[in-house]
């Protein structure tokens, strides 16, 4: 088996909110809204928002009703820390943090190198609504990294 990921679903507090946040920034991702899904699974107590894409799929779902007065944090066992997106160049992640910023996002960090994760690790951190952090990366040496950005 190869280490793919085929999907992931991430739950949120305001389902219809986090819906409007993630049709921004989803296409700035790659995905294209056309190939958006959703279903309500009623024994579930789950209302769920596909985006999909031949490399990955990535979901919101709807807390079950009695979480839905719980609040969101990274820290908690368990709990979703946080997903980073590979660009293909420092350029790229300056060009998608620009776009993600125009969005709304919370920027946590803007375009900068992190030495505690290597000399060549170019990153930008943001998160969404409820605080669910993202991160876009190019963590190649910059004589890789053609555009020279």
């Amino acid at each position: 088996m190869k280490p793919i990921v085929d999907h992931i679903q991430i739950t949120v507090k305001d389902i219809a909110q986090a819906e409007q946040f993630y049709d921004r920034l989803m296409p700035i991702l790659g995905f294209d809204l056309s190939k958006k899904v959703s279903a309500t699974i009623l024994e579930h107590d789950l209302y769920v928002v596909e985006y999909l894409h031949e490399n990955m799929d990535f979901g919101i779902c709807s807390p079950r009703t009695v979480f839905m007065n719980n609040t969101v944090h990274r820290r908690k066992p368990g709990a979703f820390h946080h997903l980073a997106f590979r660009a293909n160049s420092r350029k790229e992640v300056d060009e998608l943090y620009q776009k993600i910023k125009a969005i709304g996002a919370n920027i946590v960090y803007p375009p900068q190198i992190f030495l505690e994760h290597g000399p060549n690790y170019y990153a930008t951190f943001f998160k969404d609504l409820d605080g669910i952090k993202f991160e876009i990366v190019c963590n190649i040496p910059l004589i890789n990294d053609f555009t020279k950005n």
